[in-house]
C-alpha cells in the first residue's frame, strides 16, 4: 500500500467530510500504456492536503473548510501545497482508477464529485422544483438544473485558465473513486 498527498479546496473538504464527495478527476498531464496513476491504484491512501493554520498553539491545527466567512478571512491561512502530513485530518482509501474524457461524466459521477440535489424554494417557502450547487444551501449561490452542468461550472473555477484543461478541451482525466479511511494513530 502507498500513501500519497492529494490537494482539495474547502468546499471539496467539507464535501467529504458529509459524505457527498466520493470522486475526484484529475487532468493527465500525458498519455502513454506506461503511465501509473500518480493518485494510486485500489487500495492505496491519499491524505488530504487542505488549507490550515497552526493555532493556537504550535501542533494545533485548524482548516478554513471548517469556517465561514468574515472569521474565517481574519486568520492567517496557510496554503494547501504547504500542509505536513501530520497536520491532515482525512486519509481516503482509493477503490478505483479509471481514465476518461472529462466530458463523459455522468450526472451519478457528477453527484459523486460532491454536486448536491437540493430542493428550490420560493420565498413562500413551498419547494417546487430540485436544484443543483455545489456543497450545501447556503441560500445564496444558483441552482443549476443538472448535477453534471454545474460540475461543468466547478470544473472551469479551478482548471478554466490552465492550457488544456477547460471543459471545452475535453481533456482526459483520472478519476479517482474513494472512500474515507479510518486512520489509527
Amino acid at each position: 500500500m502507498t500513501v500519497r498527498p492529494i490537494l482539495f479546496a474547502a468546499p471539496m473538504v467539507r464535501a467529504i467530510i458529509s459524505g457527498a464527495k466520493t470522486q475526484t478527476r484529475r487532468v493527465i498531464m500525458s498519455i502513454g500504456a506506461d503511465k501509473l496513476c500518480p493518485y494510486g491504484a485500489p487500495g492505496d491512501r491519499l491524505w488530504v492536503r487542505e488549507t490550515f493554520a497552526e493555532f493556537p498553539a504550535p501542533g494545533d491545527f485548524i482548516y478554513r473548510a471548517d469556517f465561514e466567512e468574515p472569521l474565517a478571512d481574519r486568520l492567517k491561512w496557510e496554503p494547501s501545497s504547504r500542509m505536513p502530513h501530520r497536520a491532515s485530518r482525512l486519509t481516503l482509501a482509493v477503490t478505483g482508477v479509471r481514465v476518461e474524457r472529462l466530458q463523459e461524466i455522468t450526472e451519478a459521477d457528477a453527484r459523486a464529485e460532491g454536486i448536491s440535489r437540493v430542493p428550490f424554494r420560493p420565498d413562500d417557502g413551498f419547494p417546487i422544483c430540485d436544484g443543483y450547487m455545489v456543497g450545501q444551501d447556503d441560500g445564496v449561490s444558483t441552482l443549476g438544473p443538472t448535477a453534471r452542468g454545474v460540475f461543468e461550472g466547478l470544473w472551469e473555477s479551478i482548471n478554466g485558465k490552465r492550457p488544456r484543461c477547460s471543459w471545452g478541451d475535453n481533456p482526459w482525466v483520472w478519476v479517482v473513486e474513494f472512500q474515507r479511511a479510518e486512520v489509527t494513530p
